[in-house]
């Protein structure tokens, strides 16, 4: 089984504090489309979160700066590469969960393609795998590898780029919370989570520009 304790990543010792930003609002999201690891360009929107990202970035003082490799959350990180004058380092592991084929749709369009797919979900929401995709738990095993990647660089205050959903399981990591704890966590454009590993206490930051 995918995401056991056993298999969970013990950031309450490696990191001093992480720092966990979601990419820009893309046009997928403007059109209430599954994006996954799939792509769509950020907005004017977007781009004004991944700006206003950089300069909270700037005060943070953080000594990596990983990201996604998809292109909305590398974009995102880019820029407060930029501001920090340091390298994006990309770590595959941090994707957003794969909806398979329901990537690119709406909900109602999922719907209609998937009859009752997405009622089973609210059963088992950390189980249930998108049809061609992945699950939660295959995502939180994911993110258990990628806090243990970021930490093997050196870094003891990360600010890691990534995605609504794999973050949950990023937030799971490295707090120890039970799922349901983390599945319940919403994260817009302009949060970003201050997370301190030994204690498991998350603060919220919000950068100007929502």
């Amino acid at each position: 089984m995918f995401g056991k304790a056993s298999d969970r990543f013990n950031g309450r010792v490696a990191f001093g504090m992480v720092f966990l930003a979601r990419h820009g609002e893309t046009e997928w999201n403007t059109q209430g489309r599954k994006q996954g690891q799939r792509d769509s360009p950020l907005t004017a929107a977007g781009r004004d979160h991944a700006a206003a990202l950089a300069r909270l970035a700037a005060a943070l003082k953080v000594d990596l700066l990983a990201s996604s490799p998809l292109d909305r959350a590398r974009t995102t990180a880019q820029a407060s590469g930029d501001v920090l004058g340091m390298r994006v380092a990309v770590f595959d592991e941090l994707a957003e969960v794969h909806h398979g084929l329901m990537a690119g749709l709406t909900t109602a369009e999922a719907e209609a393609r998937f009859p009752g797919q997405l009622g089973h979900r609210l059963e088992n929401k950390y189980e249930w795998r998108f049809p061609g995709g992945e699950s939660y738990a295959d995502a939180d095993s994911r993110a258990a590898l990628a806090l243990k990647l970021i930490h093997n660089t050196g870094a003891r205050r990360p600010l890691i780029v990534t995605h609504e959903m794999i973050g949950r399981m990023l937030l799971r990591n490295l707090t120890g919370w039970p799922a349901k704890s983390a599945l319940v966590t919403q994260q817009p454009h302009h949060l970003v989570y201050q997370v301190n590993p030994a204690s498991g206490q998350v603060w919220d930051l919000s950068t100007t520009d929502k």
